[in-house]
């Protein structure tokens, strides 16, 4: 099992990443400093969204799950999935990353689901 970073450094990292190739992010939700899990929207600036939502392998890897579905949707759809989650999930950290391109800076894999 891989160590794990603290939630907080890891959406530094995150942001240093997507300000480094031209993206615009922001910390909608603060979660837990140290154990939060991460959600990160990608808005791309024309009425769609998506988000991606973090856990781990079985070897304690980080993975990326396509949120609610594995395709970009409304942007108010997955607003209101955020929501939920931040309801079910009060320590969970949300950054919203905003680039016309949909890109999600994210290096972990993205699992798609179905």
């Amino acid at each position: 099992m891989e160590p794990r970073l603290k939630a907080e450094i890891w959406v530094k990292a995150l942001f240093q990443r997507c300000h480094t190739l031209g993206a615009f992010a922001t910390v909608v939700q603060r979660g837990d400093e140290t154990a939060g899990s991460v959600m990160v929207k990608v808005n791309s600036l024309d009425g769609r969204a998506i988000a991606y939502v973090s856990g781990f392998d079985f070897n304690g890897k980080r993975v990326w799950r396509c949120q609610p579905q594995n395709e970009p949707a409304a942007e108010s759809e997955i607003d209101l999935y955020i929501d939920r989650a931040i309801k079910r999930d009060p320590d969970m950290w949300v950054v919203e990353i905003e680039d016309r391109d949909g890109r999600h800076f994210l290096t972990e894999p993205i699992e798609k689901l179905g």
